[in-house]
C-alpha cells in the first residue's frame, strides 16, 4: 500500500467515526444531510434563474432582429398602448381622464389634463420606445374646476 491510500484509508475511517458516533452521531448525520438538501435547492435555483435569464435574452435578440427586418408582432400596437398606460399613473395626477389608442406607432392621446402636465406628457410619450408619432387630441386646462375627470369623479 502507498502512503496516498494509508492516508486515504486514515481519512474514511476518522469520517466514519465522526459521523457514527453513538452520542452526537445522528445529530452529525442530519446536519449533513440538511447542509446537502440546502446546497442542492441552491445550485437548482441558481440553474432556474440562468435558464430564465439565457430565454430572456434570446426573446430580447429575437424581438430585435424581427424590428430590425421590420417585422412587428400583431400585438404591438395593444402592447404600445398598455406601455403608454402604464406611464400615466407617473406623469399625470388624474391617468383615468386620458384616453390612448396606438396605430402602426402613432398614438393618438385625448381626453382631459392640466396644463402643467401636457408638454411633460407629451414628451415623455413621444420619447418611449415604439413611438413614431403623437397626436396630441387633450384638452388643458390650468385647473380641475368643474371638469369632473380631473376632480378624481368618473367621466360623464
Amino acid at each position: 500500500m502507498t502512503i496516498l491510500n494509508r492516508i486515504a484509508t486514515l481519512a474514511l475511517g476518522a469520517t466514519a467515526m465522526y459521523y457514527f458516533d453513538p452520542q452526537s452521531g445522528r445529530r452529525r448525520r442530519a446536519l449533513l444531510c440538511d447542509q446537502l438538501t440546502s446546497l442542492r435547492n441552491d445550485a437548482m435555483d441558481c440553474m432556474l434563474a440562468d435558464g430564465k435569464r439565457a430565454t430572456d435574452h434570446v426573446r430580447g435578440y429575437t424581438a430585435a432582429a424581427r424590428r430590425g427586418m421590420g417585422l412587428s408582432d400583431p400585438d404591438s400596437d395593444r402592447q404600445l398602448e398598455e406601455r403608454v398606460r402604464a406611464q400615466l399613473g407617473r406623469l399625470v395626477s388624474h391617468p383615468g381622464a386620458i384616453t390612448v389608442t396606438a396605430h402602426a406607432g402613432d398614438v393618438t392621446l385625448s381626453g382631459q389634463i392640466l396644463a402643467a402636465e401636457h408638454q411633460t406628457l407629451l414628451s415623455a410619450v413621444r420619447a418611449m420606445a415604439g413611438v413614431n408619432r403623437v397626436d396630441d387630441r387633450l384638452q388643458a386646462h390650468e385647473s380641475p374646476g368643474n371638469i369632473p375627470e380631473l376632480q378624481g369623479g368618473s367621466p360623464s
